[in-house]
């Protein structure tokens, strides 16, 4: 089978005025960038204001393993699918962040034959906005140092200082930097740090705004330190929240692709699901809910970090309320939680299997607890053997699911993907009770609890000094029943990398929690969380290159 890139490369795609005319966008909304992508105008959304909603699917997966599980994959493969079947439908996804593309995850764009398309384009710089991001960023970023150095006129206390500088790109490096050295003339010393551009605030704040005047709301009440009598210091205190909204202003309006059949695709934002709150745009979603019949959304990571943030911070932002969700799984990476090796995953072993199927189950039941039909999507690999489909499917519907099918979209595309766009079609026409984990105004701690007891598996919550302080002030500061954002890592239903499958007997520590004010919730450090990562030891860029004819290669 070709490589990822060399299908997208040989791929006639539609120029992107025929994919917005289809999909019922109007020349006046479009503002192209070339032939192939394009940005929407955000008045459409006055445009369609009358017209219903619909339907709104979420896909999420079991917890991420080295052998893969191929969410965004299944995403588009739903899109394709769905569009074999004549359904009218739309793919909301997140930009990806040109870190872990030239680390180790590679591109944001699917696989195989069920991609999004310009792959190359979309993997790298697209259409700006993770520039933009940065800009506003770390605009004030120096904004903030500026005001220190000259004169302090805010009374700021310099240890206080939250605010870091950002960058996209993964650089272990920059974690904690020591900024303002070179004397007097060049600033002041002290600690620093980046994060990557993906964990910004900025960047949640993007995601969650509703409109450009929304947007400098929510960017001016950032929060950066405190002055000496405790007070916070704001973006607007700094005035620099409307110089940060004008270099958004392009940013803010959603972006639009196909997939390789020509279904249309908007990205739009890209928070991280283990450091920020994993979705794309509220923007972009209402703007597929108005043009198509079925919009599928893809979640960061797991349905313990992506599914649980849209469902109790975006759905509770944008008033959403979806009818149907898809849960990714693998014969390998299900194998992979029931402890059988890497090197050895090829090769059939019900037991190992049947042990990992409890991580599939813990899943389904989070996507249960939310009231939601759960279709259980088993991502093809050659090295399957029908016992051990069997035995999956078995066991998933054993636990809850509503309907477990293949997916063979990766070697098919849209055609290997209609019995997957059948069942949810089905689904998302039985009734549904989705509710929110916690009831509007609940204490952080309720939040917190819920989450790690109902959600994680937790036999409770353990608050460490400094997040016992935190809460407090988060109190003070008029943010003790905001939607708390947990950030904890992606490879454990658990705070901790190595508790593998479904842990159990375990406590959550909080360490801290500390107020993204602008985005409207408050974020719980659990663990020993990074907000920027590192490169490996063979990142992917070290095979990425172009070829004699200019052509990119290696990419993927």
């Amino acid at each position: 089978m070709k490589s990822g890139l060399e299908i997208a490369q040989e791929a006639e795609l539609r120029p992107i005025a025929d994919v917005a005319a289809a999909a019922g966008i109007e020349p006046d909304e479009l503002e192209q960038y070339g032939r192939y992508r394009a940005k929407i105008d955000l008045s459409i959304l006055d445009r369609l204001a009358d017209r219903p909603d619909g339907k709104l699917i979420i896909t999420t997966a079991i917890t991420p393993t080295k052998a893969g599980e191929g969410k965004t994959t299944t995403s588009v493969s739903l899109t394709q699918g769905l569009g074999a079947i004549g359904k009218d439908v739309m793919l909301c996804l997140r930009e990806p962040s040109m870190g872990p593309v030239w680390g180790i995850k590679g591109g944001g764009n699917g696989g195989g034959y069920a991609q999004v398309v310009p792959m190359e384009e979309f993997n790298l710089h697209f259409n700006g906005d993770f520039h933009a991001v940065s800009a506003a960023h770390n605009l004030l970023s120096a904004a903030l140092d500026a005001s220190v150095y000259h004169g302090n006129p805010l009374d700021i206390d310099p240890m206080t200082i939250t605010w870091p500088r950002t960058i996209d790109m993964n650089d272990r490096e920059l974690r904690n930097v020591v900024a303002g050295l070179g004397g007097k003339a060049h600033g002041y010393p002290r600690q620093d740090g980046f994060v990557i551009t993906a964990a910004s605030e900025v960047m949640a704040v993007f995601a969650l705004a509703s409109d450009l005047h929304d947007l400098r709301a929510r960017l001016g009440r950032i929060v950066v330190a405190s002055t000496n009598a405790g007070d916070p210091v704001t973006a607007d205190d700094l005035r620099a929240g409307g110089a940060m909204t004008v270099i958004m202003k392009d940013a803010i309006k959603p972006n639009l692709v196909q997939t390789l059949e020509g279904q249309p695709v908007l990205a739009h934002a890209g928070p991280f699901g283990n450091i920020a709150h994993a979705n794309n745009s509220i923007i972009e979603d209402r703007v597929a809910l108005k043009l198509a019949d079925y919009v599928v959304t893809e979640a960061g990571f797991a349905s313990d970090l992506g599914f649980q943030k849209f469902c109790d911070i975006v759905c509770r932002f944008g008033g959403f309320a979806p009818s149907a969700a898809v849960l990714v799984t693998t014969v390998r990476a299900t194998k992979s939680h029931g402890g059988m090796a890497f090197a050895e995953l090829e090769r059939q072993d019900l037991d190992a299997l049947r042990r990992g199927t409890d991580n599939l189950s813990a899943h389904v039941d989070i996507v249960r607890r939310y009231g939601l039909p759960c279709v259980v999507s088993i991502n093809e690999f050659p090295t399957d053997t029908p016992a051990e489909i069997e035995l999956i499917r078995e066991l998933a519907l054993e636990g809850g699911a509503e309907t477990v099918v293949v997916n063979r979209a990766f070697a098919q595309g849209g055609a290997g993907a209609v019995e997957l766009a059948e069942a949810v079609v089905k689904a998302c026409d039985r009734p549904n009770s989705f509710a929110f984990l916690t009831p509007e105004g609940a204490s952080l701690t309720e939040q917190i609890e819920a989450i790690a007891t109902r959600v994680y598996g937790a036999d409770g919550v353990d608050y460490l000094p400094q997040a016992t302080k935190d809460i407090a002030r988060m109190r003070e500061l008029g943010f003790g029943s905001v939607p708390v954002c947990m950030a904890k890592t992606h490879l454990s239903l658990s705070h901790d990398p190595l508790l593998l499958n479904r842990p159990s007997g375990f406590r959550l520590p909080v360490r801290s929690v500390v107020p993204s004010a602008g985005a409207g919730f408050v974020v719980a450090l659990c663990g020993d969380m990074q907000r920027m990562p590192g490169l490996g030891k063979t990142p992917a860029f070290q095979g990425v290159d172009i070829d004699g004819d200019g052509r990119t290669v290696g990419l993927f």
